[in-house]
């Protein structure tokens, strides 16, 4: 299987949700980004391509999704910054806004992954239930190879995490150990 043909998808790991003064913070984000790290520096050894999203919502503009949700990631303010200790290459990297759960919606990540050939796409960050899940519904739809890394996703609930992952596992695509991706396993 031809490594390049694999793209890592960072999903929202911005500041609202990684720093305790952000809005929709928790503990379980911060214990992700170093795993997160690891995998995007394995990435670059392998040359894939490596996408962040980006979660915002625009400053003073009625967003229908945003009015019923806690605020969080308003365009202009910290919160909706990539974390600061994240391995983002502005030269290589692409960083790609979103204002829906799935980065396919509303965005040219399709465009970017079929342009570089991507077949696999590697999805990890934050909310399993929500973001991640309707990315990976998302990628499956668009006959890509979804695949999750278990210890580098997360949410607000272990039993909620655990029954997404469960779901993606048996209906959309592979969750495998970030030990596996390391080892060059993708099945």
């Amino acid at each position: 299987e031809d490594m390049n043909k694999t793209a890592i998808v960072v999903v929202d790991m911005l500041k609202d949700f990684t720093t305790p003064e952000g809005k929709v913070f928790y503990e379980e984000n911060r214990n992700i980004l170093p795993k997160i790290n690891k995998l995007v520096k394995k990435a670059r050894e392998n040359k894939e391509l490596i996408i962040y999203l980006q979660h915002f919502n625009r400053q003073d503009k009625f967003d229908e999704k945003a009015s019923k949700m806690r605020e969080n990631c308003i365009e202009g303010t910290v919160g909706d910054e990539l974390d600061d200790s994240l391995d983002y290459n502005s030269k290589t990297d692409y960083l790609i806004k979103k204002r829906r759960y799935s980065g396919f919606f509303g965005t040219d990540l399709d465009l970017v992954l079929r342009e570089n050939d991507i077949k696999n796409v590697i999805i990890v960050g934050t909310k399993t239930n929500c973001c991640i899940r309707a990315t990976v519904t998302d990628a499956f739809y668009l006959n890509y190879n979804p695949i999750v890394i278990e210890d580098c996703v997360a949410t607000n609930s272990k039993v909620v995490n655990d029954v997404h992952l469960e779901d993606i596992r048996k209906y959309f695509g592979k969750v495998i150990s970030l030990e596996d991706y390391i080892q060059g396993e993708r099945e």
